[in-house]
Parts: structure tokens; sequence; C-alpha cells
């Protein structure tokens, strides 16, 4: 009597949705920042087309590129771990860390630089120059807030993933508040009141967490929560800016 070959039933391979979703959240932001900075990279100079301000301008380009190395990392390593390169993703981590670290050190001194060299009549977002110094000193606060729980939990990853994810989104403000099409959608409305250049930041989080809600079939909860932070804090920024506590403060940091 002949054995009966034994068929072996081979499972189809599942490409998980949170590696998607990872990568094509750091695609979306390469290519807003693209967009969004478009003069600096394409022109070498400032938003609108105008010069890059002589005082801060080794800066501006220091700043540029190392938050430039940030994104191409921050597209890099969930790619890696797509492909199954754990080992040289963590590697690169280390690398990061030390990126992350200089565009943190980079964004808050050239939000004071900034301020210090802009004329006093100049207004930004109908804010002040030292007002405005608000939106770039905090969203670098946050930057370093969730890029320090991301490193903290990097062997969580439902937390990890989305604190860097965060991390990234929390200063985009920058590039997408500098293309014209969307911001001039809500300039002087109630909107633009309460969130200033960080609106359509916040409704592509929205858009992200309701994408990844739909892949897993839950509501992130990490992803969740920065976002709920971020919309708060965002609005608490836009609001304590035009507070003298806060223009007494830009002043110290202005005069240093």
């Amino acid at each position: 009597m002949s054995a009966t070959p034994h068929v072996v039933a081979l499972a189809p391979v599942r490409v998980q949705p949170a590696r998607l979703f990872y990568t094509g959240a750091a695609a979306l932001a390469i290519l807003v920042t693209l967009i969004g900075f478009h003069h600096f990279y394409f022109q070498g100079s400032s938003y609108p087309g105008r010069p890059i301000t002589p005082p801060i301008r080794g800066l501006v380009i220091t700043h540029g590129l190392v938050m430039t190395a940030w994104i191409g990392l921050f597209f890099l390593q969930p790619l890696l771990v797509a492909l199954g390169q754990r080992r040289l993703h963590r590697k690169l981590g280390r690398v990061g860390a030390l990126v992350g670290l200089a565009v943190v050190v980079t964004g808050l001194w050239i939000a004071v630089a900034s301020a210090r060299v802009s004329p006093p009549g100049n207004l930004i977002w109908s804010l002040s120059p030292h007002e405005f110094m608000a939106v770039p000193f905090f969203a670098g606060l946050f930057f370093a807030a969730f890029l320090g729980i991301g490193l903290w939990q990097r062997r969580r990853l439902e937390i990890h993933r989305p604190m860097m994810m965060l991390s990234t989104y929390s200063v985009l403000s920058a590039p997408i508040s500098r293309i014209d099409a969307l911001s001039n959608l809500y300039v002087g409305t109630i909107w633009d009141s309460l969130f200033g250049p960080f609106l359509m930041t916040q409704i592509l989080l929205a858009v992200l967490v309701l994408v990844r809600w739909m892949l897993i079939g839950r509501l992130d909860r990490w992803l969740s929560i920065g976002f709920v932070v971020l919309t708060v804090g965002y609005m608490l920024v836009m609001q304590g800016a035009r507070t003298d506590a806060w223009r007494w403060f830009a002043g110290v940091l202005t005069s240093m």
C-alpha cells in the first residue's frame, strides 16, 4: 500500500497594514516638504522667493539640511522594517537619534534668531515677530517630546511607531503653511485665529488617523492620543503667543 503524499498548504503572504501605513505617511511627508520648501531646495531662497536673511543664512541652511536628513530617515526606517532589515533599522535608529537632537537644537535656535532679525512691524499670520516665535519654538518642543517618547518606548512598537510619526508631523506646519493654495483656503477665518499655520497639519493628521483606523479595523490608541495632544497644544500656542507673558519671555530670549 503506497503512502499518501503529505500536502502542506502554504498560507498566503500578508503584508502588515502598519508597514504600508507608516511608509506611506513618510512618503507624504517628503512630498509636502518638497512642495512647501521648493524655494529652498530648487532656488536656494526663502519663502516666497526672497533671499535668505544674511545674518542667519548659515543657520537656515544647516537646519534645512538636518531636517532633510531626518525626513529621509523617517521614510527609510519603516521601509527597512517592511523589507525585513531590522538590524540595519536598529543601527540607523542610533543615527536618527542624533539627527533628531540636531533638529531640536537648530530648530529652537532658528526660532529665536529669526525673531531677532525680523523687522518689528513685520506680521506673520497676523502675529508680530516675537509672537510668531512661539510657532516654531513650541513645534520644536513637540517634536522633542514625541521623539523622546518614541526612543524611550522603542521596544513597544504600538507606541514607538506613532510617536516617531507624530514627531515628524509636529513640525510639518513649516512646509505646509508655505503652500499658498492650502493656506489661502482659511486665512482670515476663525480657523486661522484658532490654529494659524498649524491647521492644515492637523487636517492631514486627522485623515491619517482615519486611514489607520480603516487599515487595522480599530482606532489606533497612541496615534489618536498624540493627535488630540497636538490639536489642543496648537490652539494653546496660538492663543498664548498673543499674551504679555509670552511676549516678555520672547523678548528675554531674543535679547540674550
